[in-house]
Order: structure tokens, then sequence, then C-alpha cells
């Protein structure tokens, strides 16, 4: 690894510590909690298949006619992750995109899918993010989260893109979390078993080789030039701040449900 992605790595790390650590999954105490922090975090799992298509518009020829593009090696690392992220196998050998074997996790666990969906439907058919945000009621943590991704895809500076896929997004799943996860599935077996599977399968392909792949796709695209790798970094510090309020979105309503569980009964 280069001196910039040391630098870089030994910066964020107390953000990323942060976000390893932060209290959302202590609170996660059963499957109707688990269900809460999900309708959060699909909305980090679809803007992450749109950074990721962002960086293949960019770094790669996706129009006719077909022309050669960048640097070969930087369209090789891009198109294996996509490879990876839109077209991998469930636990039954069918190909599905991450998103798409999220949701179904999300339907398998009960979890309410219909701010995202409401979402993606007002999008599609508007282009209008404001209005699809008001139309499904998105959470404003995950509002700002997905605008923060989106501001990054519109600075069309695929350096910038890459460092926040690269840093901000990869490999942030704690043991704590899997573990937690691991005990809901011994007593939810027929509900949960995809989710397991999906943070299976994250950490397996994720976690390792593409964390690999996007950290030299970085390094491609910065280069030596030292004002790129400042302006990485801030994007980066940023986009780890973004996740960290995320999170506590997911906490808050996890904790207001079971405030008013108690209360109820």
């Amino acid at each position: 690894m280069n001196d910039h992605l040391e630098k870089i790595k030994k910066v964020t790390e107390p953000l990323r510590q942060q976000i390893i650590n932060h209290k959302v999954y202590s609170a996660i105490n059963d499957i109707d909690d688990l269900k809460v922090f999900m309708q959060y975090h699909i909305f980090a799992v679809w803007d992450f298949m749109s950074l990721l298509k962002s960086l293949q518009n960019s770094l790669t020829c996706t129009s006719v006619p077909w022309f050669p593009k960048g640097s070969a090696d930087t369209r090789h690392l891009i198109n294996e992750i996509v490879v990876g992220e839109e077209a991998d196998i469930d636990s039954f050998g069918n190909r599905k995109s991450h998103f798409e074997l999220y949701l179904d996790a999300m339907h398998q666990c009960g979890a309410d899918i219909s701010q995202i969906e409401k979402f993606i439907t007002v999008l599609k058919k508007t282009e209008d993010f404001n209005s699809a945000f008001i139309a499904s009621e998105t959470p404003k943590e995950a509002r700002n989260f997905v605008e923060f991704t989106f501001k990054i895809i519109r600075s069309n500076k695929d350096y910038l893109q890459s460092a926040i896929f690269t840093f901000g997004r990869e490999d942030l799943i704690p043991g704590m979390f899997i573990s937690i996860v691991n005990d809901i599935h011994k007593n939810f077996p027929d509900s949960i078993s995809i989710f397991k599977y999906y943070l299976e399968r994250h950490i397996e392909v994720d976690g390792d080789h593409h964390s690999h792949l996007a950290l030299q796709m970085t390094s491609n695209l910065c280069g030596s030039d030292e004002q790129i790798w400042k302006e990485a970094e801030n994007a980066i510090i940023e986009s780890l701040q973004k996740r960290i309020d995320l999170w506590d979105g997911a906490y808050k309503q996890i904790i207001n449900r079971a405030t008013t569980a108690n209360i109820r009964f």
C-alpha cells in the first residue's frame, strides 16, 4: 500500500472506529430491531450500486461506438467489481445484485420495504430526488447520506467517487454485528437466513477481494497529485461522518420503538 493510502487510513481510523463500535449494533436485541436497521441500511445499499455504476461509466466506455478509454488496468478493476456486485449469486445459485439480495432479505424477515420501493418508483418516473424523498418519507439521515453520495457522483471526479467507494463502504461491518445476526438466526432461522447469507457474501467478496481491487483503483486514479489526494481524504472523512449519522438515525428509531413498546405494555 502506498504512503497516501496509509495516511488516509491513519487519518480516518477514529471515524472508522466510531462506525465499527457504533451503539446501534448493541441496540439490536431482536428481529424487530433488525428490521428497523435494515430499513435505513437499504438506502446505503442502493446508492452504493449507483456509485459503482457511475465509476464504471466514468472509467470504461459504456457507449456505442466503442473506443478504448483510460487505463486497461483500471477498466479491469472496476468491471470485475461490477460483476460481483451487480450479478452475484444468492444461496440458491440465482444471479442477483447485492441490492436485490438485500431486498429479498427484507421480504423474508418482514421488514418494511415501502419507503425504498416508493423512493425508487418516484425517482424512475420523475428523475427528481426531492420528489422521491418526500413521497417516500425517507428518513432525513438516509436522505442526507444519499444526497452526499450523489454530490460526489455529480462532481464528475472519478478519483473522489473511487475514494469514498473504497474507504467509506467496503469493509465497515463489524464482528459484533455478525455475532448479533448469528444469535438472532438461531431463534429465527427461517426469517433471516437470506440476510445472514448476504452478510457472509459481503464479507467474502466485498471485504476481501473487492477491497484490494478498490484500493488499487483509487491509487491509480489519484496518482501522484497531492491536491487530488487531499480532496480524496476530505471526501472520505465526510462520507464516514454521513455513515455515522445514518447509524445514529437507525439507533434513535430502534430506541423509540423499544420505548413505545414498553409504555404500551
